[in-house]
Order: structure tokens, then C-alpha cells, then sequence
């Protein structure tokens, strides 16, 4: 077996990179990864550098890693800046800094790659201590890896990477056949909340409309991204994607884009843009020009609800955060990154901090399952 670090996910052909995962999560399939890299997402001076892992046996890809060297800690929504301050007064370099991911999306998925063989196991293991050694001989101060499923997050642990917990909010679908069979599990104030919301949105004559596929035209795209870069404008901040990604990714991966528009007097006001799994909604950007009551609410969760239970998804993970989502019927639910760092002393420091966050979080969800809007029993 040949493992070596790639520096383009190029070098690699997209049937083969797509035959090492069961396509459940769209974020890692090379499509996605190739599209990042071609409209300048990551690579040059984005401060995300692939660094991708490949373990090939017998002439053909057996395994990969998504690992890039990073040189700040944006759009990984696993927040480390405190490390980044405490290397920082102790006159060390934090960054560069190793980190497997995909850019820009903090969701859970699987972070080894590999292929469907007897030796997959075996693969796994020597690929984590190939990515390790390559730390130990590289100028960098840590290696993280963000949001990996169950199964990988277990195996690291075995290679004496720290756990950190983290809490999202998420749907789930539980057999509902219209959005009506939803509001009826919820709680009697709940359920007037939500539908006030969504009376609010025809009262202010305000229509929704989805588009899938190839009902996606590059137009709407365009005009998606106007929203989408105004929403970080509006905090200071310039946005990471570019147009080209948007267009790029409709054209590779039409039959996993969702885009939901909304429009006031015939004049497109914002926009949501979602991709979809074999199971489960992802929702990843939202924008707009105008102000409208509750038009968030709508776009972005009640209308993704309603395209689930219409398609049988199980799943709606509506992206990092928010408390909010918690009323509106989403579930805490854990998520995890695993962290190796090489300074010892920051090392006992950072696991000592992990151990108390752990508690912490555990907590907090106990705490906040029971604000869920749903009924006794339901």
C-alpha cells in the first residue's frame, strides 16, 4: 500500500474518489471538493491549502483524507480563536494549523474515505498515523478534525486524539405526511406560534417557489449569491463563496441543490439555498434585500419542513447554531471534532478545557431538551 499527501483533489478522478463513500453526504463527493478548488474557494491565498491524504493499493484508490493546512481558523465553525490567543501571549504560532474538513460546512459526515475492501480497517489506521507523522515533521501546531461521523470520531480516539462536543438542532421526520401532521405534535402555544409565522407571509403577500435540478437556472443562482453575499456584508464581512462556485456546482451536482425563492409583487426578495443527501436536508445560505416579517422562519426552515416530509427525507440539518431552531421543533443533537496538539503543555491544557466543556455541553443539551415544543409523549 502507497500513501502520500496530493496537493489538488485534480490528481484524482471523480469516479474513483466517489467509490469510497456510500454518497449519503454530498459534501464529500469530489464534484463538490473539485468545486471549491476551481472558483478559488480554497487554494492560493484563501488560507485553505489541500493537503489531501490518498492511500492507493494495487494501482487504485483505496482510501483518502479531505486535509487541508489552514492559516486562520475561518469557516470551520469549530471555534479554537482562544488557542489561536493562547499561543499568541505565550509567543508561539498557532497557524499553520492542519485541519480535515470540508470547507465552509459544518456538517457531520465521514472524514475517512474508504474503499468498500476487507482491509478497510487496516487503511483507516495507517492513513490517521500517515496524516500524524506528516504533522510531527511539518511546521504546524495541531491537527484538527471537524464534524466526523460516530465511527471515525471512535477510531480517532484510539490514535490519542482529543473528543470535543459541540450541539446543533436538528428535524427529524417522524412519519409526518403533510406539514399539518407536524404541528399537530406540538404543544397548543407552539403550534399557534408557528402558524401566526406562516400567516404572516401570505398576509404580506409573499410566495415561496422550490426549485430542484435542472429548474435551477444559472439567473437564479446569480441572484441567490447577491443575497448571500449581503447577509455577511451586513456583519462586516466579505463571503467566502464565489459566484462561480454557485453556478459551477449547479452545473455538477443539479440533483443535489435545492433553492428556495421568495417573491413580493412578482420581485424575487430572498433566497435559500439547500443541499440534499440520500436522507437528509442540508440547509447552508440564506440572503435578502428587504425586511419581512418572518420570512427567515418561512425560507429557511418551514418550507425546507414542508419539501421533507413531501419527499420522505428522515432528516433537516439547518447549519451551526441557533437556539431558535429549538422552538420550531429541532432537536439538540451532539456533534464532534477531534483535536492532536503538539505543544505538550497546551496539550494537558486544551484536554483539562475539553473535559469541562464536555460537562458543560452535556448539560446544556439535557437543558434544552426540555424547552422542545412538542407534546407529552409525543
Amino acid at each position: 500500500m502507497r500513501i502520500r499527501i496530493i496537493d489538488t483533489i485534480d490528481h484524482i478522478p471523480s469516479a474513483q474518489w466517489n467509490t469510497l463513500h456510500d454518497d449519503r453526504n454530498p459534501f464529500v463527493r469530489h464534484e463538490f471538493l473539485a468545486t471549491l478548488e476551481h472558483s478559488q474557494c480554497v487554494g492560493g491565498k484563501t488560507g485553505w491549502l489541500p493537503r489531501f491524504v490518498i492511500a492507493e493499493q494495487n494501482g487504485r484508490l483505496a482510501g483518502a483524507i479531505p486535509m487541508y493546512l489552514k492559516y486562520h481558523s475561518m469557516g470551520e465553525f469549530v471555534f479554537d480563536w482562544a488557542w489561536a490567543n493562547a499561543y499568541s501571549r505565550a509567543g508561539l504560532n498557532y497557524y499553520p494549523k492542519l485541519v480535515v474538513a470540508t470547507p465552509y460546512t459544518p456538517v457531520t459526515g465521514p472524514r475517512l474515505l474508504l474503499a468498500n475492501i476487507p482491509q478497510r480497517a487496516n487503511i483507516a489506521d495507517a492513513m490517521i498515523e500517515y496524516a500524524l507523522a506528516y504533522a510531527r515533521t511539518s511546521d504546524v501546531s495541531s491537527m484538527h478534525w471537524l464534524f466526523p461521523d460516530a465511527e471515525d470520531a471512535q477510531r480517532l480516539t484510539q490514535h490519542g486524539f482529543m473528543l470535543r462536543t459541540d450541539c446543533q438542532f436538528h428535524w427529524r421526520n417522524n412519519g409526518y405526511d403533510c406539514f399539518d401532521d407536524f404541528l399537530a405534535q406540538l404543544s397548543s402555544h407552539k403550534r399557534k406560534k408557528l402558524k401566526r409565522e406562516r400567516r404572516y407571509i401570505k398576509e404580506q403577500g409573499i410566495h415561496c417557489r422550490v426549485l430542484t435540478g435542472t429548474g435551477i437556472s444559472e439567473t437564479h443562482l446569480d441572484i441567490f449569491h447577491d443575497f448571500y453575499q449581503s447577509t455577511f456584508y451586513k456583519k462586516g464581512h466579505s463571503a467566502p463563496l464565489t459566484v462561480g462556485f454557485f453556478r459551477t456546482l449547479g452545473e455538477r451536482l443539479p440533483n443535489n441543490i435545492i433553492l428556495i425563492m421568495a417573491y413580493h409583487n412578482d420581485k424575487c426578495v430572498a433566497g435559500a439555498f439547500f443541499m440534499r443527501g440520500t436522507d437528509t436536508l442540508y440547509g447552508r445560505y440564506w440572503g435578502c434585500n428587504e425586511e419581512f416579517h418572518s420570512l427567515h422562519f418561512e425560507l429557511c426552515y418551514y418550507c425546507a419542513i414542508d419539501y421533507c416530509i413531501a419527499h420522505g427525507l428522515k432528516y433537516f440539518e439547518a447549519g451551526a447554531q441557533g437556539e431558535h431552531k429549538l422552538v420550531r421543533g429541532f432537536y439538540p443533537t451532539q456533534t464532534r471534532s477531534l483535536h492532536w496538539i503538539a505543544h505538550p503543555v497546551f496539550r494537558q491544557a486544551i484536554q483539562d478545557y475539553l473535559i469541562h466543556e464536555y460537562q458543560d455541553i452535556e448539560y446544556y443539551m439535557k437543558e434544552t431538551e426540555k424547552h422542545l415544543p412538542y407534546k407529552t409523549g409525543s
